[in-house]
């Protein structure tokens, strides 16, 4: 898949987020939950319905034997989970849309490949370390804080729309081979906390942020998702982040072109999205975006043109004359005090 393609995709997963279910409507649920959750009946995971949903017959770990590796569960309302201590071979399972506030009965799953949790009630991503876990989900959950997701082969995580208000208890030395990080519509203030050298992609839409910390130590890091934050200073970024190329700022306060020019630092960066942000308002923002990173290819949805590229270079060397005129009337003037 080529670049372009790349960004397209990107920008395609930005469009469904599910706008609906971010901080306004977290809060309203916050009144009471407690209270309604109690009122969903007891429904056990049964023997029954694990028949009826577990499939793929593969072989063991050992090689000795097969057994079914995938469960899929979503959308049954249960509550327990603990008949799953003893389905020991398990690699694929889906929990989702159900009443869970538990999945400690996963710890026994030591196979397990794939992990999705989305829309339950849990508290908690916590599990013991899980050796083979490489993507974890627990979207649209009550989840405070990022704990007991250190595992070894983790390669994406997602913890969207959860009640997240800090980036913390990501164990780097764990969590080395991990390249996505999604943490859309928590309740984060800042990007402050993550020290993850190897992460790729980390899309971090429809939070509370005005503060980018700590980016100089994402290294690697490729694909920036900030949609719908409070950003009204691109202070932050640094030639650390050599491999970035793609920023989505959609939807923030950045009220002066100028901030573009703190971007300058980034020599792989090809395209942003500025749209929805108030200097969006300024006519002459396209172009004037482009005389401050010449090698930015796209704005928006919009490639750059030749034609725009020749009206930026003309416009940047016009102002370059401008300022090397000045500086000769200031030294002309300098000069005229000192014979004085």
């Amino acid at each position: 898949m080529s670049d372009e393609e790349n960004f397209e995709a990107e920008e395609a997963e930005e469009e469904q987020e599910p706008e609906e279910t971010g901080e306004e409507e977290l809060g309203k649920e916050e009144q009471g939950e407690e209270e309604e959750e109690e009122k969903f009946p007891e429904i056990p995971l049964t023997e029954e319905i694990v028949s009826e949903s577990i499939s793929l017959l593969c072989k063991t770990g050992d090689g000795l034997a097969h057994a079914y590796v995938r469960l899929d569960i979503h959308d049954k309302e249960i509550t327990d989970i603990s008949i799953l201590n003893s389905y020991i071979h398990l690699r694929y399972v889906d929990l989702t849309k159900n009443n869970l506030k538990d999945i400690s009965p996963l710890n026994s799953l030591t196979h397990l490949l794939t992990l999705k949790a989305d829309t339950n009630h849990l508290a908690s991503a916590r599990l013991e370390e899980m050796p083979y876990l490489q993507v974890a989900s627990f979207n649209q959950n009550k989840i405070k804080a990022i704990d007991g997701v250190n595992h070894p082969l983790l390669e994406h995580l997602s913890m969207s729309f959860n009640e997240i208000h800090q980036i913390s208890g990501l164990d780097p030395s764990k969590l080395n081979r991990l390249h996505t990080l999604e943490l859309r519509g928590n309740k984060l203030t800042s990007t402050a906390g993550l020290y993850l050298p190897n992460l790729k992609n980390l899309f971090l839409g429809a939070n509370l942020i005005s503060s980018l910390e700590g980016l100089e130590r994402l290294e690697h890091l490729t694909t920036l998702h900030l949609r719908d934050n409070q950003i009204g200073s691109l202070d932050g970024f640094s030639d650390c982040n050599k491999q970035l190329q793609y920023i989505n700022l959609r939807g923030n306060n950045l009220a002066s072109i100028k901030e573009t020019k703190k971007l300058q630092c980034l020599p792989k960066l090809r395209a942003i999205v500025l749209s929805e942000n108030p200097c969006e308002d300024d006519e002459t923002c396209r172009i004037e975006v482009l005389v401050n990173l010449r090698r930015l290819e796209r704005l928006d949805k919009e490639e750059y043109t030749d034609d725009d590229r020749e009206e930026a270079e003309q416009l940047a060397e016009q102002r370059k004359q401008e300022e090397l005129a000045n500086e000769g009337e200031e030294v002309i003037d300098e000069d005229g005090d000192a014979d004085g």
